[in-house]
């Protein structure tokens, strides 16, 4: 694929309504993420109902920035695990929830090395013909992220970005990522927040900073401020992070224990 090309599908637009943001708790792995995000690009403003999306291995890997070498059986298992997920959300203003899925149909060629997928009813609400309460962005955004968390945040604050800042219960936030075992708010901050101001700072079109409210001796809440990046030279500068951070692909698990076998030595 030709660079103008994938630079091209980089700069496909990923939207969701922002109930599927900010009223959902999920727990997706960076890869998962980074396919149903690829997968959401290929809707259009005018479709009412979900088709099969094909897409290219080969070309999903350019595009994402990911080493296409073993790929076919990584995302094979990435793919069942996707379709086997599901997860609850707020459905009406009485507080309604439902369990929901993902995709629904998933069909791979070995031989031509694509593979189709069809996006599951429980989303149409979410992602089709969405005329007002929805966040938009540049999937190019995400693709130098390596936290399943610094994308899901990034989600979270880009939904609230007219309002300039926001703020959330650490206990609530931590249930919308589905990352309770940081159960010290020290933890959390380091391996989760920290961690997620950094890379939407350097990767995205945002620039964010957060700050933990007491309640007595206690973290109980954190307050995000939200600014979009203004300017050529912020341009500039975040595609140069989001180039450098993109040529260190990581490659699949089978291939590094494939390495490791064939040097005698350890996981690299």
């Amino acid at each position: 694929m030709a660079d103008q090309d994938i630079q091209n599908y980089r700069n496909y637009r990923v939207t969701k309504a922002n109930s599927l943001i900010q009223k959902t708790r999920f727990s997706l792995t960076l890869q998962e993420q980074k396919i149903l995000l690829y997968l959401i690009t290929k809707i259009q403003p005018r479709d009412t109902e979900f088709t099969e999306y094909t897409f290219s291995i080969k070309e999903f890997c350019e595009i994402c920035g990911i080493d296409n070498v073993g790929m076919y059986t990584s995302l094979k298992d990435t793919l069942k695990k996707l379709a086997d997920r599901s997860f609850w959300a707020v459905i009406d203003d009485n507080g309604t929830e439902s369990l929901l899925r993902w995709i629904t149909t998933v069909r791979t060629n070995p031989r031509s090395g694509t593979v189709k997928i069809k996006l599951h009813e429980d989303m149409r609400p979410f992602l089709l013909n969405l005329k007002k309460q929805f966040t938009t962005y540049s999937l190019i955004y995400i693709l130098g992220m390596k936290s399943q968390y610094s994308i899901r945040i990034y989600e979270l604050l880009k939904s609230y970005e007219k309002l300039k800042g926001c703020e959330f219960d650490i206990d609530d936030l931590k249930r919308k990522l589905d990352c309770e075992h940081y159960q010290r708010y020290p933890d959390f901050a380091r391996k989760v927040l920290s961690i997620a101001k950094k890379e939407i700072n350097a990767c995205s079109d945002l620039n964010v900073n957060y700050e933990p409210i007491k309640e007595g001796r206690r973290y109980a809440k954190i307050a995000f401020s939200i600014e979009p990046k203004k300017g050529f030279e912020q341009s500039l500068k975040t595609m140069k992070n989001i180039e450098t951070a993109m040529k260190n692909k990581p490659k699949s698990k089978k291939v590094k224990k494939e390495k490791s076998e064939l040097s005698g030595g350890e996981n690299i």
